[in-house]
C-alpha cells in the first residue's frame, strides 16, 4: 500500500487487486462516503478529497451550469458517478461529470449503466496531487468524449479522437467560451466570494457568446 497526504487530497494506491475484488470493495464501501475509487490493470487507487479539492470541484460544477445555461444546452450533472465496464476491467469515480448532448438518452434514468448507456459527456478531475492511474487511458477507454484535468491553477482540456486524447486549446462542448479561463474565476471566488463570482462569470459568458455570435 502506498499513501500520498496533501493539504487538498489523501490517495491511498492498492497493488495487485484483482477485478472482481475491485467490484466487491464499491459494494461492501457503499454510495455514502466521500472518497473515490479508480481500478485499471490491478491498482486501485482511493482518493478522499479535503478542502481545496472539493470547493475546486463544486465551483467549477457551477460554472459549467452557468455555461449550459447561457449557451442554451440541457444538463444532467452526474457528479462522482460510478463508472465501470466489466469488458474493460476499468472502473472510475470522478470528481464530476455530466451529460449534455446525450442529456436527453438518460434524463429519466435511476442507473445508468455505460456498458449499455452512454458515458458522460465531459469528465472532470480535479488532480493537486497526480492520480498514479493513467486517467487518460482510463476514460479514453470508456469512450468519453471529454475529459477536464484542474491542478489547482491550470485547467486542461482533452478531446476524444480515435481512441485517444489531445489536449485543446477550446472545448468542443462550449466553444464560444475559453473555458480554460475558469481558474482565475476560482481564484476570484477566494477573494470575492462564490455567488458573486458566479455573477461576474455569468456576465463574462455572455459577452463572449455575444461577440462570437457577432
Amino acid at each position: 500500500m502506498v499513501a500520498i497526504t496533501t493539504s487538498a487530497e489523501n490517495r491511498v494506491l492498492l497493488q495487485n487487486i484483482s477485478w472482481q475484488t475491485f467490484k466487491t470493495m464499491l459494494a461492501e464501501m457503499g454510495s455514502d462516503r466521500n472518497s473515490r475509487l479508480a481500478y485499471d490493470n490491478g491498482t486501485v487507487e482511493i482518493m478522499t478529497p479535503q478542502m481545496p479539492h472539493e470547493n475546486s470541484n463544486r465551483v467549477i460544477e457551477g460554472f459549467v451550469g452557468v455555461l449550459c445555461e447561457e449557451l442554451d444546452w440541457e444538463i444532467r450533472r452526474a457528479g462522482s458517478l460510478t463508472l465501470t465496464r466489466d469488458d474493460l476491467q476499468r472502473g472510475a469515480e470522478p470528481d464530476s461529470s455530466y451529460y449534455i448532448q446525450n442529456e436527453a438518452l438518460v434524463r429519466d434514468k435511476e442507473n445508468i449503466d455505460i456498458a449499455i448507456d452512454p458515458p458522460p459527456d465531459l469528465v472532470l478531475e480535479v488532480e493537486y496531487s497526480r492520480s498514479a492511474i493513467n486517467k487518460l487511458r482510463l476514460y479514453a477507454a470508456m469512450g468519453v468524449p471529454e475529459f477536464w484535468r484542474y491542478n489547482g491553477s491550470v485547467l486542461r482540456v482533452y478531446t476524444l479522437a480515435g481512441g485517444q486524447y489531445s489536449e485543446v486549446e477550446t472545448s468542443p462542448t462550449f466553444a464560444p467560451v475559453s473555458v480554460k479561463e475558469i481558474p482565475r474565476f476560482i481564484q476570484e471566488a477566494k477573494k470575492n466570494g462564490e455567488i458573486a463570482t458566479t455573477r461576474v462569470f455569468r456576465v463574462w459568458v455572455q459577452e463572449k457568446i455575444s461577440t462570437k455570435k457577432q
